[in-house]
């Protein structure tokens, strides 16, 4: 499975940006989409997650971020409201067979990143 990540940018506080992750080869066995994000000097952290059990939020995005899929199109999305500043870091997207979502442990593949950055 490849993904390709796209959509990140430079936005103020309070603006908006959406990320996409496509992805192509045998994704017919994907059951969990997870976005993860990494800010300069911290370690990676869980941002989102969708699988066929519903949709996963960190506290600190819940009601900003929403994570949607296009089955059809093989392709997630990560639509980011009311960006903070400590929103910013390179967004990383990321698949796996299973229904963990949680920890970056079980994803099997992994996006290039995408870098949000949110001034103030």
């Amino acid at each position: 499975v490849q993904l390709q990540a796209s959509g990140g940018g430079l936005v103020q506080a309070g603006g908006s940006l959406r990320l996409s992750c496509a992805a192509s080869g045998r994704t017919f066995n994907i059951y969990t989409t997870g976005w993860f994000r990494r800010a300069p000097g911290k370690e990676r952290e869980f941002v989102a997650a969708i699988s066929r059990r519903g949709t996963y939020y960190a506290d600190s995005v819940k009601g900003r971020f929403t994570i949607s899929r296009d089955n059809a199109k093989n392709t997630a999305f990560l639509q980011m409201n009311s960006l903070k500043p400590e929103d910013t870091a390179v967004y990383y997207c990321a698949v796996n067979t299973g229904a963990s979502y949680y920890s970056a442990i079980p994803y099997d593949y992994w996006g290039q990143g995408t870098l949000v950055t949110v001034s103030s």
